[in-house]
């Protein structure tokens, strides 16, 4: 009896968590549409020249922008591996029948935009924007996904959102391995030493918050120094926190909870103002026919559902997975199409996978396009179908 009530429990607190993570993800997608409709309008008037000069202002030692880049998004990829932990534990990734079919779909949405853009980059300098595509903005797409209402099976708000935390695992994976900087072994072995401390206390039960913030900001500054980029040193220091029972007064579900309306409601809005801010000239607008641009959209807008719809078939054809219950392959075909607003993560990986502003602002325009191409055609084909299950 005692195993059931226990089971109960953490089945009540997952729900609650992801209830919680879904209603500020959503709202945190309707802020960014509306912080990057101000950026481009701001960027676009006659504030324009103050509005970048602000982002470039110097402040101890880095620019605002950086500040925003580098800090506070390593707040964010915090936020991302404490989701990606507790789909391991409780959630979504917590058993082989559960995860499967969510990481194959993620694998295929990450590979064949990948490929695509290598398709028409390769052999050129913008080959390296290849990981651009891969990615999958979790608040954009859930925000964009609550506007279809009813049309929406329950399930396939969860396969969205597990697909999503592991996009965002794979697009750490890929800013950690393909776009390091120049290594210094010494401030790199200072993080990971301080790393493993950290992980060693976790497991030792040690739950003392302000021990792991200490140890946050040592590991933060020393991964900034070392040449790999500093936000990885937030999903590491999620995985050093010990989840222990999942509890709502645990360290991990408090921190979770606080770090989840500063992240939706502030720094995620703070990186678009800071990221999006682009002058509409007509010269931007032609590099959208550039091998670059278009690798980008097509990756996003078709590489996306094409991989996603494609990598869940043979899973479910194989039998190493299924549908879940209420879910049709249009409802996949519909997830896979919203999994195509990149955005966020793709601005990020953006500006670290070139080195000169103006294949980064093109970039930019290319990914805002897919982004809402694939927004209203996503929206537009969950209204279509309806939530009746076809089969």
């Amino acid at each position: 009896m005692s195993g059931t009530q226990s089971s109960n429990s953490r089945n009540l607190v997952f729900t609650r968590l992801f209830l919680d993570f879904f209603k500020s993800e959503k709202f945190s997608g309707f802020l960014l549409i509306g912080c990057t409709a101000l950026s481009l309008l701001v960027a676009n008037s006659s504030w324009g020249e103050n509005y970048a000069h602000f982002w470039h202002y110097p402040f101890a030692g880095l620019t605002v922008e950086l500040w925003v880049n580098d800090g506070l998004m390593a707040v964010f990829f915090l936020l991302v591996g404490l989701e990606i932990e507790r789909e391991i534990y409780i959630g979504e990734l917590s058993t082989f029948r559960l995860a499967i079919l969510p990481i194959v779909a993620a694998l295929g949405g990450m590979l064949v935009p990948a490929g695509i853009h290598l398709l028409l980059n390769n052999g050129t300098p913008t080959a390296s924007g290849a990981g651009i595509p891969m990615a999958t903005d979790i608040a954009f797409a859930l925000g964009i996904l609550s506007l279809a209402g009813k049309a929406v099976p329950p399930a396939i708000k969860v396969f969205l959102t597990a697909l999503a935390i592991i996009d965002d695992l794979g697009a750490i994976l890929v800013i950690a391995l393909f776009y390091t900087e120049q290594l210094s072994i010494l401030y790199l072995s200072i993080a990971l030493l301080t790393f493993a401390l950290l992980f060693f206390m976790g497991k030792k039960g040690i739950t003392k918050g302000w021990v792991y913030g200490i140890g946050g900001l040592v590991l933060w500054y020393c991964m900034f120094r070392s040449g790999v980029h500093a936000t990885i040193s937030g999903v590491l220091l999620a995985f050093a926190i010990p989840f222990g029972k999942g509890g709502d007064q645990s360290l991990f579900a408090r921190l979770q909870h606080f770090l989840h309306p500063i992240v939706a409601y502030f720094i995620v809005p703070v990186f678009a103002l800071a990221n999006t801010g682009i002058i509409l000239s007509g010269e931007i607008l032609h590099t959208l026919g550039s091998v670059n641009s278009l690798g980008i959209m097509m990756g996003l807008t078709l590489g996306k559902p094409i991989g996603i719809v494609l990598f869940s078939a043979v899973a479910v054809q194989i039998k190493t997975a299924s549908l879940p219950s209420g879910v049709a392959w249009k409802h996949i075909m519909a997830a896979g199409m919203l999994a195509g607003i990149g955005f966020t993560m793709s601005i990020f990986i953006t500006i670290l996978a070139f080195p000169d502003s103006a294949t980064i602002v093109s970039s930019k325009v290319a990914i805002l396009v897919a982004s809402l191409l694939s927004a209203f055609i996503g929206l537009f084909t969950f209204r279509l179908f309806g939530s009746r299950s076809i089969q």
